[in-house]
């Protein structure tokens, strides 16, 4: 059996659903619009028409008002209008009117009779606020409502027999979009009326006088035309008829509303044609988009590549999106998967690298150790056996010197060694409070005087004369013996030391010790701070030192959470370290508390 793609079937029942709707439209339009339109037109207008009966009853003999009813009724509603008195016998009607403001604050009101004027009478584009000249009669005593005979005229005087009235306009009613007064429009009310009248005069009187509105449809006989009449009565205030309102709306516009949508509806065919086949264009795409995805999908997958692809997710909620989502759970399942085994790689491969590096720094620890240790050992030794050998009297006191000088060093290495255990093995506990750092500063530099002295240099302290500090002084102590006598064994002969203190901002100060000498080379000075880590080893040697001085700075400073560093200057070599100024911990202690 031949298969039919999916997007075949989708163009079928798109094509069909939307054929089918189109059918429906047309159909209901045929069969029910014009009705609906009708419909909905005779109950406006009998609403219109009811409210009507009730604001002319309430107007009263007031002509302006009169006026104004009648005129906006005619406008709004596209009817012609007549009034008829209980013996259903047309009344006279001015139903639009012009309202002006004479120079000397005259209001004059210009009735446009419906017998008298036509709309071709009426100039075009009149507005509140122009200026205005009408002849005509006056109609009351007080000369303020005039019949109008002509409009803007240009004659300089009124013709014999009229009066003029000039001013602004502050109202007007007049006729929109019909004809005004047309003595067709006048005979086709006649003629309805009558042909109602007579197809069953007392129903229709007996039925109006009742309070009853009348409703029916009328062809004009010469134009063909269909009509809508409606005649409701107008009641006093005993709620009996003084009169009837009947209005003639006309159907025409129904007929050329439908034929119109016929029209509508053969040029939009084509569009119809248009949109099925954007339509099955788009579920065809609908449809393949999200296999291709998956497709690809799969193809990564198959790679070895299951990193989440958001710009290819499928979102729906269907079987699609429910495909894609496990898809995409099983790829981030994977990945995380490979992720892990490949940090466990990476952690197993550091450990090594850690392991590789311990046993390299146990080996140099020792080979360092035993260096230390051989040296001495091997000058106790010799001195040593010199004494045996029962050296002249002279020399003995010079070789007991030297023994005792390196068995000095022998203790001071192993004194450091258990020191820096002991920082390594985080057992060592500071006890900080206040201490002046210029104090101790001064006071080490006493102790080194002999050694200043020898090599003739020259020490500055620079900066604050009373920098308060906290820290542990017996801690910190060794930091500066440590560093000032570093800086006293490297300066160059008759160089300079100097020494600098300052406060950085409110919390942190800083120590710094510079000499004068060789810089130390740029990949060393990372791995000064290791254990036996020496740039220069026969230097080391002559000048004296353990190895183990940096180290041990190192951690006091970093138990302290100090910033150190050293670095290489224009002249020598500058070690750097921070401290917590005193004021700053006070104010800390003080907000706790």
């Amino acid at each position: 059996m031949k298969k039919i793609s999916i997007v075949l079937k989708l163009f079928g029942v798109t094509s069909l659903v939307t054929l089918s709707i189109f059918a429906l439209i047309l159909i209901a339009q045929s069969l029910f619009f014009e009705r609906f339109y009708q419909t909905v037109k005779t109950d406006d207008l009998e609403k219109s028409m009811r409210d009507f009966s009730v604001q002319y009853a309430e107007a009263g003999n007031d002509p302006v008002a009169t006026a104004r009813i009648l005129g906006q009724f005619t406008n709004e509603n596209k009817a012609s209008l007549a009034i008829l008195n209980t013996g259903f016998e047309r009344r006279s009607l001015d139903p639009y009117f012009i309202s002006l403001q004479t120079s000397d604050n005259k209001p004059i009101t210009l009735l446009l009779s419906s017998e008298g004027m036509t709309a071709s009478d009426v100039p075009s584009g009149l507005r509140v606020g122009e200026e205005l000249v009408a002849d005509g009669i006056y109609m009351d005593e007080r000369d303020t409502l005039m019949q109008p005979v002509t409009l803007q005229s240009e004659e300089p005087r009124p013709e014999s027999g009229f009066a003029r009235a000039k001013g602004t306009i502050t109202e007007l009613v007049l006729p929109e979009n019909q004809e005004f007064n047309p003595f067709y429009a006048n005979t086709r009310i006649d003629e309805a009326l009558t042909d109602w009248r007579n197809a069953d005069s007392s129903d229709v009187e007996k039925r109006v006088s009742s309070g009853e509105t009348l409703t029916s449809e009328w062809n004009d006989d010469w134009s063909g035309i269909p009509y809508l009449r409606i005649l409701v009565p107008i009641l006093d205030e005993q709620g009996k008829p003084e009169g009837y309102a009947f209005a003639l709306a006309s159907l025409q516009p129904l007929g050329e509303a439908v034929g119109m949508l016929q029209r509508y509806f053969v040029y939009l065919a084509p569009m119809i044609v248009v949109v099925l086949l954007l339509l099955s264009f788009v579920y065809s795409r609908m449809v393949s988009r999200p296999l291709i995805r998956l497709s690809l999908t799969s193809s990564r997958m198959a790679a070895l590549d299951f990193t989440p692809d958001e710009g290819r997710a499928i979102r729906s909620h269907d079987e699609f999106g429910e495909l894609s989502r496990n898809l995409d759970t099983l790829g981030h399942n994977l990945d995380a998967a490979l992720r892990k085994l490949s940090e466990t790689n990476t952690a197993l491969e550091h450990e090594v690298e850690e392991k590789v590096r311990a046993e390299e720094l146990r080996k140099e620890l020792i080979a360092n150790i035993s260096h230390e240790l051989k040296t001495p050992l091997g000058i106790v030794k010799g001195f040593a056996e010199g004494l045996q050998d029962d050296v002249a009297a002279d020399k003995r006191e010079r070789y007991l010197q030297l023994i005792v000088g390196e068995t000095d060093r022998m203790n001071a290495l192993i004194m450091d060694m258990l020191q820096l255990s002991r920082f390594e093995a985080k057992a060592i506990k500071l006890k900080p409070e206040k201490m002046d750092m210029a104090v101790h500063v001064r006071s080490l530099l006493d102790s080194l005087t002999e050694q200043i002295e020898s090599r003739r240099l020259k020490v500055h302290l620079i900066g604050e004369a009373q920098l308060q500090v906290i820290a542990d002084p017996r801690r910190i102590d060794q930091v500066l013996i440590n560093l000032l006598s570093n800086a006293v064994r490297h300066a160059r002969e008759a160089g300079e030391i100097r020494i600098s203190l300052r406060r950085l901002d409110s919390e942190v100060a800083e120590i710094m010790i510079e000499n004068d000498g060789e810089p130390i080379p740029k990949e060393d000075l990372e791995r000064i701070w290791e254990q036996f880590y020496r740039a220069e080893r026969s230097r080391d040697r002559r000048s004296g030192g353990t190895g183990l001085g940096l180290a041990i700075v190192k951690h006091i400073l970093e138990l302290h959470g100090s910033d150190y560093d050293a670095a290489n200057t224009e002249k020598g070599v500058a070690f750097r370290f921070t401290l917590r100024e005193a004021s700053a911990v006070e104010e800390e202690r003080e907000e706790h508390e």
